[in-house]
């Protein structure tokens, strides 16, 4: 007589889920897929996820408008008073395509963040990147939760 044998089945399944955010709605999914860690041997999240929306308009800003973007630089470079701001200016944005690529590559990293209970080092995906505010959301692989930083309290992002 055999023994109860588990099997795998797989499920395509839309959920609708009621939140005020995008963010805070994946981060529900994800707390509700991980509570079932012994019954949920793997999940895949295909669409639904809309927090590279501002990024994704932002690049084909730029694409459309290369020659601005070129003269943005020369200016940001000119302007003394002005020299960080073209690190988070929306065109020819060094820091925000550097996060974007690993965005884009959804490559793990570690982001060592300088907070108020010290620094912490969380290894992570980066979801979304909003230059404007200079905000980041990351998720922890390892909490399996979202969480969102200004740009300003993260020490370093490497690879990981």
């Amino acid at each position: 007589m055999k023994e109860h044998e588990e099997n795998g089945f797989l499920f395509n399944v839309d959920i609708l889920i009621k939140s005020s955010a995008n963010a805070q709605a994946l981060q529900l999914l994800l707390q509700l897929l991980n509570n079932h860690q012994g019954e949920v041997a793997d999940y895949r999240i295909k669409s639904g996820i809309e927090l590279g929306e501002i990024i994704e308009a932002s690049l084909a800003a730029k694409r459309k408008s290369m020659v601005s973007s070129q003269v943005k630089r020369k200016e940001a470079r000119s302007k003394p008073d002005e020299a960080g701001k073209h690190l988070t200016a929306a065109g020819g944005n060094p820091v925000g395509e550097w996060i974007q690529s690993y965005i884009s590559s959804n490559r793990l990293v570690r982001v060592l963040i300088d907070g108020p209970k010290g620094r912490l080092s969380i290894p992570c995906r980066i979801l979304n990147y909003l230059p404007e505010n200079e905000i980041i959301n990351v998720y922890h692989v390892d909490e399996k939760q979202v969480y969102t930083y200004k740009l300003n309290e993260i020490i370093d992002i490497l690879d990981a």
